[in-house]
């Protein structure tokens, strides 16, 4: 397994793996409203704009997750459903934060969707405590989405 950047030729395979994960993940327990928005190209714009923040994992020459993060927080983590439980999450967990603490972050958050039990289980098993709920805003072609999410902390230096 290897980490490193996401190119423009990533952001297919990356859309489809965020939409299927998405789906499988988040589709049953997040509202209708926001639902219709999670589209693959909704996925694959939201990439596009992100790209200088992704990291990508790769077995052999496949693509088999991914990791974004925004200042402080580890944005976004999806994995193919045949990468999970091969350490794959886990690596680019560890290196999201090391990124994050080489840019003098010491405490990062992120934000899990309320019932996602079982990345809520990985997150603390990579030693991210639950510290509440918060409601994120988020952007949507009409606007903004409020959700209320778990917030999970990690201390990472200092």
């Amino acid at each position: 397994m290897t980490i490193r950047d996401a190119t423009p030729g990533d952001i297919e395979a990356l859309a489809r793996i965020w939409y299927d994960a998405w789906q499988d993940a988040h589709a049953a327990i997040l509202p209708d409203d926001l639902r219709r928005f999670r589209t693959f190209e909704n996925f694959h714009e939201r990439l596009q704009a992100a790209l200088p923040h992704v990291r990508v994992a790769m077995i052999d020459v496949a693509v088999a997750g991914f990791c974004i993060t925004e200042g402080d927080e580890l944005y976004q983590l999806f994995v193919t459903a045949a990468a999970r439980g091969t350490g794959i999450a886990a690596a680019l967990v560890a290196d999201a934060e090391a990124i994050m603490a080489a840019a003098g972050v010491e405490t990062a958050w992120l934000a899990c969707a309320i019932g996602n039990e079982r990345a809520a289980r990985f997150y603390e098993k990579q030693g991210w405590q639950r510290i509440g709920n918060q409601v994120s805003r988020l952007p949507v072609p009409d606007g903004i989405f409020e959700l209320e999410v778990w917030r999970y902390e990690k201390r990472l230096a200092g």
